[in-house]
């Protein structure tokens, strides 16, 4: 394995070190009470979630923007002995919340289990270092804890990305744990209690191929927070704004100027697409098979941004956007190119100033 990489050239940090000033600057202006095993109170947390200033003029960003209410909820639940679901669309910032709850409230975000097809029972419980098995017998030494136990163990929460594609008798292994805070270690003729702290986030949605329902027993160990697309277009481009700007840091992309004009094209085209229906509610339009979220609006916008900084004058234009647009957009290679071509035709070419963006889109489509 090779040395611990420089900080400075790590691609995309963990939240708690992306933003250890605000964090920091938040526990020691945080006066309010604090569930147990938490590093912040529940106030502090939604405020580094939603943005503020605090009393000594410190400004703490927005990593969300959208409703206070449901951030309150979800972080109330945490506060609970109920674990948090995220649901929602592909690209509604669950795993995005995830992360920046477990940061806040645990002080790392690292106690990851990624949901496949292809999740065990060990990964959700725990495995054996078999070489110590076979030498030495069952012992605590040769346990391999899963995040989940190491979870319960120190009292910090725990993230489960994509609930829903891990196979439902694996899922069920939740139960215990979610009910009893406690899971059997058989093998030792043993438990581990959870301590003070621990909790459990996770996300799922239901448009993706390949998901499995949750039992109804598993179900009611949540409380479910449903996280809604953008509510309008200028919110919505205010995420996708503000994402690509850390996005492009990240980078370090050549400067680069993304037109207000080219994100909030981009943003209506998939918000009408997605709808069904054109922001004045005068033609109805057919959707793709693609979900078009905010999330993949961000990637277009990116997409678009390099081929500026690189391959252009270093100014976003509607070439720039042309490609990933249309591969955002045409997933199906039949179906999805005649639902955009009509668009194209019957939306883009007919709106003042957008006709640079339909030639654009129509050279790349054929």
């Amino acid at each position: 394995m090779s040395a611990t990489p420089n900080p400075d050239n790590i691609l995309r940090p963990h939240a708690e070190v992306q933003y250890a000033e605000e964090l920091a600057a938040l526990r020691a202006a945080d006066d309010r009470p604090k569930p147990p095993g938490w590093q912040l109170s529940p106030w502090a947390v939604v405020t580094y979630l939603l943005g503020g200033q605090l009393d000594n003029g410190f400004a703490i960003e927005p990593k969300y923007i959208g409703q206070r209410r449901l951030m309150e909820i979800a972080v109330a639940t945490l506060a609970t002995d109920r674990a948090l679901l995220l649901l929602g669309v592909p690209g509604t910032a669950k795993s995005w919340v995830s992360e920046h709850l477990t940061a806040a409230i645990s002080g790392h975000s690292n106690l990851l289990i990624q949901g496949t097809a292809g999740t065990s029972e060990d990964a959700i419980r725990y495995s054996w270092n078999y070489a110590r098995l076979i030498a030495e017998g069952p012992s605590a030494a040769a346990l391999v804890p899963s995040p989940l136990l190491k979870g319960m163990q120190d009292g910090a929460l725990v993230r489960i990305e994509e609930l829903t594609r891990i196979p439902a008798d694996v899922q069920d292994a939740l139960i215990t744990v979610l009910s009893e805070k406690v899971l059997p270690v058989p093998e030792l003729a043993t438990e581990v209690q959870a301590t003070r702290g621990f909790n459990v986030i996770a996300t799922a949605n239901d448009r993706d191929k390949g998901v499995n329902e949750l039992s109804s027993a598993l179900r009611r160990r949540f409380n479910t927070v449903v996280l809604p697309l953008p509510t309008s277009v200028a919110e919505e481009v205010q995420i996708v704004q503000s994402r690509v700007e850390k996005t492009g840091r990240a980078l370090q992309l050549p400067p680069t100027t993304a037109a207000l004009e080219q994100i909030s094209r981009l943003v209506t085209i998939f918000r009408e697409l997605r709808g069904g229906v054109t922001e004045n509610g005068k033609t109805k339009l057919k959707s793709p098979s693609g979900t078009l979220s905010t999330g993949e609006a961000i990637s277009v916008l990116n997409s678009g941004l390099a081929l500026a900084a690189y391959f252009g004058d270093g100014t976003l234009q509607a070439a720039d956007l042309a490609a990933g647009l249309t591969g955002a957009v045409v997933k199906d290679p039949v179906q999805d190119r005649v639902v955009w071509l009509e668009y194209l035709e019957t939306v883009v070419k007919e709106r003042d100033g957008w006709k640079d963006l339909y030639r654009a889109c129509r050279e790349v489509v054929e």
